[in-house]
């Protein structure tokens, strides 16, 4: 039986592959046969995830996304050593907590240049000539924070709110070189980012939060599974959509 999600000969660029969502998306894309070129600054922990890979002719690929206006010429460089790519996860971001009483231009600064200039440097270099292989996906990772509304956390949620709008303006724009572009918004998952947010709130808090995800709180698994959805042939007719994966979350 043919496996509709099969990424096998297919290399995908993931960022943020040190934890969380990245982690365990680039576990699943090896678990289908891909093979992952692992981003992030951190390159100890990159190669945690490199030893977690199944398959072989995985890469590591040590980057500071902050040097936004550099990923292009980088990721040309990638591409020579990996070969094209088929497909490009932005799963790296940042979340600070910061009422509007605190919150500064320099945090605001902070989050959007990791959660949106990254993302747009990234679909820049990854349409270049010989960056891409025919008919790429690219799955951008966004947040519930960008279709409801939470105090204390708007930096984090304009940067990702951005993300469904650079999704749509994408696609359309990439289209024509059959590129597809579509993101996915998590509710609260369980990883090293979401529990420095909780380690701030107090037990109501939490259970609060918690009580509104109709199916509990999600896994690093969950999400990876959306994404690997949006890279394979399963949709190859989608395109400028924001999946959410978020428990029913937004559904109350």
């Amino acid at each position: 039986m043919t496996n509709p999600l099969d990424l096998t000969e297919q290399t995908i660029l993931v960022t943020g592959a040190s934890s969380g969502i990245g982690r365990e998306t680039a576990r699943l894309i090896s678990q289908l046969g891909g093979r992952v070129v692992l981003v992030a600054r951190n390159e100890e922990r990159l190669s945690d995830t490199l030893r977690s890979l199944e398959g072989d002719g995985h890469r590591v690929e040590p980057f500071d996304l902050s040097l936004t206006d550099e990923i292009p010429i980088w990721l040309k460089k990638v591409s020579v050593s990996s070969g094209p790519l088929s497909g490009l996860v932005h799963g790296a971001g940042i979340q600070r907590l910061r009422p509007l009483r605190v919150l500064t231009s320099a945090v605001l600064q902070e989050v959007m240049r990791t959660n949106l200039d990254a993302a747009v440097g990234l679909t820049k270099g990854f349409r270049q000539k010989g960056v891409c292989a025919p008919s790429g996906s690219v799955v951008l990772v966004s947040s519930v924070m960008s279709l409801v509304g939470q105090a204390g956390v708007i930096a984090y949620a304009a940067s990702k709110g951005a993300i469904n709008a650079v999704t749509r303006a994408l696609a359309v724009e990439l289209a024509p070189e059959h590129i597809r572009v579509n993101c996915v918004a998590p509710g609260y998952v369980q990883t090293e980012m979401a529990a420095n947010l909780w380690s701030s709130l107090n037990q109501d808090q939490c259970s609060a939060i918690e009580s509104m995800h109709l199916l509990g709180l999600g896994k690093p698994r969950d999400v990876a599974h959306a994404v690997a959805f949006l890279l394979a042939e399963t949709a190859r007719w989608i395109t400028g959509t924001v999946l959410v994966v978020d428990g029913g979350y937004t559904a109350r």
